[in-house]
């Protein structure tokens, strides 16, 4: 199995940004632990700030990847483009988010990519990313 992690705006800053919101660890810390947990899963890692990128990405994963997990931080609530590449590929996307959504601020409840994705993991820290695979691991055996 091959995944791809995903990640969009501010996510670089991933443990630094807002600690009590998304904690301390950073994705250069997790991504290692994330691997030796799913040793068996290639797991790759890319985090852009640019819109466009994550739907190049999207697009390239098809057939590449067995399947996604995106958290595209802030453009979740804004961009039909993001949502119209999950909807053009056959890979199966989660959604994935840190904190939970639903409980912060209104704009942040609306999810564009929700609806297109396979499902969503959302409020788990970053373990949600740790759910997600295993989210996968269940779709990909059905």
């Amino acid at each position: 199995m091959k995944i791809l992690i995903l990640n969009g705006a501010n996510l670089n800053l991933q443990g630094k940004r807002d600690r009590g919101v998304y904690g301390s660890e950073s994705f250069d810390e997790f991504i290692p632990r994330l691997r030796a947990i799913y040793s068996e899963i290639t797991v790759d890692y890319f985090q852009t700030n640019i819109e466009g990128e994550i739907v190049s990405a999207l697009h390239n994963a098809q057939g590449v990847y067995d399947g996604v997990l995106l958290n595209a931080g802030g453009y979740t609530h804004t961009s039909v483009v993001i949502r119209d590449a999950i909807s053009a590929i056959d890979t199966p996307v989660v959604e994935i988010h840190i904190s939970n959504i639903a409980q912060r601020e209104e704009f942040r409840h609306t999810t564009l990519i929700g609806s297109v994705a396979i499902g969503s993991i959302v409020g788990f820290g970053l373990n949600s990313y740790l759910l997600g695979v295993e989210a996968l691991k269940l779709h990909l055996k059905q």
